[in-house]
């Protein structure tokens, strides 16, 4: 049952560095009427610029992108267009990861192996001003209690700043951090960047103070495993 006519379809953007998926997922949408394709993008700073100039309504967003990730891309189009209705699209499932999705701003969060009749229907219902989590439709009401009860569980009840312990990395703690995951030491990545020994040393107290782990290792472990950084630039 369609839920729009063809020349008020919703307008979709899918932006994925993987080119099969991205293709995949265009061939499926586009059997739809009440969904077009408006284009698509590989990576987060094409992401920006092909939202400013296509305007979606709806922007399927992978999380792990090269350069800016998808989660970076969903706060600063939220910023500039709270309108927009994002889903992100993962190949890794993880609470916290979810939580940290919702609060950025998404719409709905969702595993790359999804059927894409169910993908189809958490498209209109993102379009259509709803929230979709773990196959559960909210507003935004329900979508707010559910991240903070869920916050409560993951940092417990006494945390001073619970969107501080959300905050995602800067531009510049995730490029240091994806050195750190190329095996770079402080001197080869100050040289690299052109910035001090001692501003990376200060930057790496801040990622490590943020992802709640005791080294860089483990700090460049959490990064990949959550898809803020990449192995391949």
């Amino acid at each position: 049952m369609k839920t729009r006519e063809e020349s008020n379809a919703i307008r979709v953007l899918v932006v994925d560095d993987h080119p099969l998926f991205r293709e995949g997922l265009e061939r499926a949408l586009g059997l739809e009427d009440d969904i077009k394709v408006v284009g698509h993008g590989e990576d987060g700073e094409q992401a920006l610029v092909l939202v400013r100039e296509l305007r979606p309504e709806v922007i399927l967003l992978d999380v792990n992108l090269p350069g800016i990730n998808g989660l970076q891309v969903a706060r600063q189009l939220k910023a500039e267009r709270s309108e927009i209705a994002i889903v992100m699209l993962t190949a890794y499932h993880d609470l916290e990861q979810v939580v940290y999705a919702m609060r950025t701003g998404a719409s709905a969060y969702c595993a790359k192996d999804i059927h894409p009749d169910k993908l189809v229907n958490i498209i209109r219902d993102a379009a259509a001003g709803y929230y979709i989590v773990e196959e559960r439709r909210m507003d935004r009401r329900s979508v707010d209690e559910w991240i903070q009860s869920n916050i409560v569980q993951m940092a417990g009840p006494y945390v001073v700043d619970a969107d501080d312990h959300f905050i995602p990395l800067s531009p510049r703690e995730t490029e240091i951090l994806q050195s750190v995951t190329r095996g770079l030491s402080n001197k080869e990545i100050a040289k690299q960047l052109g910035i001090s020994q001692q501003t990376v040393k200060n930057h790496m107290t801040s990622i490590l103070k943020k992802l709640n782990v005791e080294d860089r290792t483990q700090a460049a472990v959490t990064a990949l495993r959550h898809g803020w950084v990449r192995i391949h630039d």
